[in-house]
């Protein structure tokens, strides 16, 4: 996830490190990795690479001096302006915003644009589901037609979740799954697994307490044994990203957690 390997951007836990992204990069060919994904803020979205042509020629730029690349962009831009808000116009930017992004993701080889309905952008109601499928239903051909899937994260029971996407009724529309957020909510991963595991194109590794915040992996909630035994019954061909727990710094503690994970399920 773009931003663990880096010193916070403005004090917060997740953003776009506006200034000095590309650093990155070279770090995570240090140590092995082969993408990152890509954060889409709506603070100053305007300025964010992904939506211009010479921010474009830079990611391309520098995936290609890394072979880093980036396949999948983290839109927490809609958590601020959700795509299911009742303010036509929030709607109307952000299914714009939104268009660019589809059509911008072919030129960087990106596959998935996660959409979080989590947290202040939840999706609280029945109103708040129609409203959302009803608008994602307007980009969604476009998503189609560039071959890139709308990746939705919520927290949803998982059969209104499975529903949801029925509801869409586009191939096109797939699961963010969150290890770390489905601990903290305390569903069982086989039902979420049985309603939507063939679905699944993108994996957030992260671990929670029950209810509680994201903490070092092995140290809260998660299933991870559980969850990869159905990541392979169900024949996962996506991506893992690591949206673990972070600190200030970002790099010592990412290793930490990156040593836990390949001794444990390497």
């Amino acid at each position: 996830m773009q931003g663990r390997l880096l010193p916070l951007y403005r004090g917060m836990y997740q953003a776009h490190p506006a200034g000095y992204w590309k650093e990155e990069f070279k770090i995570a060919k240090k140590l092995g990795l082969n993408c990152i994904e890509f954060i889409f803020d709506h603070h100053e979205a305007e300025k964010n690479p992904l939506l211009n042509s010479a921010g474009i020629k830079e990611i391309k730029k520098i995936v290609q001096t890394t072979g880093v690349e980036v396949l999948s962009i983290c839109a927490d831009y809609f958590m601020e302006a959700p795509i299911h808000s009742d303010n036509f116009a929030i709607v109307d930017e952000s299914l714009n915003i939104l268009n660019r992004l589809i059509q911008n993701a072919p030129l960087i080889n990106v596959r998935d644009i996660i959409i979080p309905c989590v947290d202040q952008s939840r999706l609280k109601s029945k109103n708040d589901i129609d409203n959302f499928v009803n608008n994602i239903k307007l980009v969604i051909k476009t998503a189609e037609t560039e071959g890139v899937n709308i990746c939705l994260e919520t927290d949803l029971q998982p059969l209104a979740f499975a529903n949801m996407l029925d509801s869409i009724g586009s191939k096109n529309a797939t699961v963010n799954y969150d290890i770390g957020n489905s601990a903290a909510t305390g569903y069982d991963p086989t039902e979420e697994f049985k309603a939507y595991g063939d679905k699944i194109t993108d994996l957030h590794i992260k671990d929670r307490k029950l209810n509680g915040g994201s903490v070092p992996l092995g140290t809260g909630n998660a299933n991870f044994t559980k969850i990869f035994d159905l990541l392979l019954k169900y024949e996962y061909q996506g991506i893992m990203i690591f949206q673990a727990y972070r600190d200030n710094e970002g790099v010592k503690i990412f290793k930490d957690q990156l040593s836990w994970f390949y001794k444990n399920f390497k």
